[in-house]
């Protein structure tokens, strides 16, 4: 695979799967309404040919009125459907505004789905303004910057997650800025996994 980096862009051709295409269809209608977004987690190293499987995506958006989240609804709705409600305004307020993600998947289909939600946390809103835009192909992405996936896959601590954090810390270890990940490995209070796997 031939990764092109240039600041904070990225650029690659790949053949892209049904994951892949899920993704590219969900996030073109987030380019299209100019809404600020970042994927994070799994599907982050699956991007860069980690060989695993995923059921869903997971994606940080930014937080919107109810009157900006009604547009979203309204285009999203008509190629995606919502897991957890039908109703918009019960999206809203009883899930995203309650720090609960909603589900979107292609319509008639429950997987893979595209897990949203609001930002929770300072990490999440850390993440969505440092996020690294991805060009696949000719499609545009966002994805969380390494320097902050790989110490939280590492935090997550499961044996996927460590392994993702090991795939994407071998794969772009000359590119990643060390003194920041390790600023979050700190945060984190990873040392102790930071220095078993990937030291």
């Amino acid at each position: 695979m031939d990764i092109k980096f240039s600041g904070n862009k990225i650029e690659f051709k790949k053949e892209v799967n049904a994951l892949d295409k899920f993704v590219i269809d969900f996030t073109r209608i987030l380019n299209r309404l100019n809404i600020r977004y970042v994927i994070v987690s799994g599907y982050v190293s699956i991007l860069f040919g980690r060989n695993r499987a995923s059921e869903d995506i997971d994606l940080i958006i930014e937080k919107m009125n109810l009157e900006e989240f009604n547009k979203f609804w309204e285009e999203v709705t008509k190629e995606f459907e919502c897991l957890n409600t039908e109703n918009k305004e019960q999206a809203y307020n009883e899930y995203l505004m309650e720090n609960v993600a909603i589900r979107f998947a292609k319509k008639g289909k429950s997987l893979p789905n595209m897990e949203v939600k609001f930002p929770k946390l300072d990490l999440d809103s850390l993440t969505l303004s440092e996020r690294k835009e991805i060009k696949i192909n000719e499609d545009i992405i966002f994805i969380s910057p390494f320097e902050i996936q790989i110490p939280f896959k590492l935090f997550l601590g499961s044996e996927k997650d460590i392994e993702d954090a090991r795939y994407l810390y071998k794969l772009f270890k000359e590119k990643i800025k060390i003194a920041t990940l390790e600023e979050f490995v700190r945060k984190l209070k990873i040392e102790e996994e930071y220095n078993k796997y990937l030291r």
